[in-house]
């Protein structure tokens, strides 16, 4: 009795766990090369940040698009870091406020040029200011 109630609730929880998971095919994009690019610095001599990005995509097949619409992404980040401070490019708050702003960025142009929502989620993998 206790075995087969046992059994009844693994195929249950078999039915009922979404597989949501295993269908996913998330891809990612590494933009090559890094993004280096002036802040507004609070100093005579201007500050710089080199940033490695990385796009997660919804779905992998979609690399080929992401890659021909690169320049007007790499543009639109570059030109999202010219405008912050340097007290924002040095926080990690204010760093997490400019990848936030990038990734809803690049998910709008992106979303303009394909009518439809490719990326899922834009990653800094390596962040260095100076």
């Amino acid at each position: 009795m206790i075995k087969s109630v046992k059994w009844l609730i693994l195929t249950w929880l078999l039915v009922l766990v979404p597989t949501s998971y295993a269908e996913d095919s998330f891809g990612y994009f590494g933009m090559e090369p890094d993004i280096t690019t002036n802040y507004i610095s609070n100093k005579k001599k201007p500050g710089f940040v080199r940033i490695t990005i990385e796009l997660m995509l919804k779905n992998a097949e979609n690399i080929d698009v992401v890659e021909h619409h690169e320049p007007v992404l790499r543009d639109a980040i570059i030109t999202i870091i010219g405008r912050e401070s340097e007290d924002k490019v040095k926080s990690l708050t204010g760093r997490e406020e400019i990848r936030k702003k990038c990734a809803d960025q690049v998910k709008l142009i992106l979303k303009r040029e394909t009518k439809d929502e490719i990326i899922h989620d834009l990653l800094f993998t390596k962040y260095i200011y100076h």
